[in-house]
């Protein structure tokens, strides 16, 4: 297997999407820290704004993916990028002149929604491009590696950017990312293969990327499994805001170096996912990571509210250290698994049909959790959280994925 890195468009699609993960985990803290803190949201209204950022895999997902079929990838992430960063910076600017509401802001964040769509879709489907089938797991890898690493950095950037400046103004960071972004996929020079010859008819293209996707022995498990897997993540991680922000009173710092924790945990999962994927297999190494992963929700709900601050802020480290080792070990698998399975005539609505239902999963779980949060409290809601995660497990275990391997 050899070392992706060596070969030169890789290593600039590789360096494109590090900055772009470090620019997504500043965001994220600055979206949070925006709408539960500046503007005061409630729970309810947190889930919706939440919800409005993944509605777009709902409405345009499947659309994206048989466009990004019959469009050449790299000018497509070039074009996506850029426009994300001119919708990122339309918060500062509205925050200037004294109009942003939570309206407001669900309207942009789902515009950027639209341009995470495309995105997505396209670098899934330009990796193969960039580098071998055999060393697609280890190119995934390096993928997870980076956005380990930015998720440990980004994370605590943005909690210090949101204290010492504020959080719209953390965004113009964000939005920089994405134009460097842009300008390091214009420099990739290997040539692209043209589109494969689409169906004329373009929900003919879309119907045959589901029928494939859920009729697939491996694939089908893996994508309901992976569904369950996103609706339990997303009410987890809209609730984790409101509870570490307003439940016990900790400072946006604090809460940016939780979420660091985890892409701590991620860099450390990514190091080893291509050596598990080869001893155990990469379905195996699924199961595994995902049963690590509904552990450390239970864990969540267990966290000790009544002993010193720094206590209770150093457990919630450690649990999410424990979370992102699962989502990195794992993460190379299952893309790998799914891209060296999968025909490259189909790879954009495949990647585009997963994640379209993933997100559309994101969305109800994001409106579900403030809802739960709202009505059951915050460890209730980490308790449905971890029954959730259990059933994604289950449907993965029962399946022919275990054990399954790329090769």
């Amino acid at each position: 297997m050899s070392e992706p890195l060596g070969l030169p468009g890789f290593r600039s699609f590789w360096l494109a999407n590090t900055v772009g993960f470090l620019g997504l985990a500043i965001t994220t803290v600055a979206v949070d820290v925006l709408v539960i803190e500046v503007l005061d949201a409630s729970e309810v209204q947190v889930g919706l704004v939440r919800g409005a950022q993944f509605l777009p895999y709902l409405l345009i997902g499947l659309l994206a993916g048989a466009y990004v079929d019959r469009w050449r990838r790299k000018p497509t992430l070039i074009v996506a990028n850029l426009a994300h960063a001119l919708l990122l910076l339309a918060i500062p600017a509205l925050v200037l002149a004294d109009l942003l509401t939570i309206t407001t802001t669900g309207i942009i964040l789902f515009a950027v929604g639209c341009c995470a769509v495309v995105t997505v879709a396209a670098e899934q489907s330009y990796l193969p491009d960039l580098v071998p089938r055999r060393s697609l797991v280890l190119a995934n890898a390096r993928l997870g590696q980076s956005m380990a690493v930015a998720q440990s950095s980004g994370p605590a950037l943005g909690g210090l950017l949101v204290a010492v400046v504020s959080a719209p103004a953390a965004l113009l960071v964000s939005s920089l990312t994405r134009l460097i972004t842009a300008g390091t996929i214009a420099r990739i020079h290997d040539p692209e293969p043209a589109p494969h010859p689409a169906h004329p008819r373009l929900w003919r293209g879309i119907l045959e990327g589901l029928a494939f996707m859920y009729s697939h022995r491996t694939l089908a498990p893996l994508a309901i499994s992976t569904h369950l897997w996103f609706l339990a993540n997303s009410i987890a991680l809209t609730v984790l805001g409101l509870f570490v922000l307003r439940g016990l009173g900790l400072s946006a710092l604090v809460y940016g170096l939780v979420l660091a924790a985890a892409g701590v945990g991620g860099l450390l999962g990514a190091f080893g996912a291509t050596r598990a994927a080869a001893h155990l297999g990469e379905g195996t190494v699924i199961i595994a990571a995902r049963t690590v992963c509904a552990v450390t929700w239970l864990a969540t709900a267990l966290t000790p509210t009544e002993a010193a601050p720094w206590i209770t802020a150093a457990y919630l480290c450690g649990v999410q250290l424990v979370y992102g080792f699962s989502m990195g070990i794992e993460d190379p698998s299952e893309m790998g698994y799914q891209q060296s399975v999968t025909p490259r005539a189909m790879l954009g609505r495949v990647n585009a049909t997963k994640r379209s239902a993933n997100r559309s999963a994101a969305v109800l779980g994001a409106v579900l959790g403030g809802v739960l949060a709202a009505s059951l409290g915050f460890r209730p809601t980490f308790a449905v959280v971890t029954g959730i995660f259990a059933a994604a497990v289950v449907v993965a275990a029962a399946s022919p994925l275990r054990g399954a391997r790329s090769d």
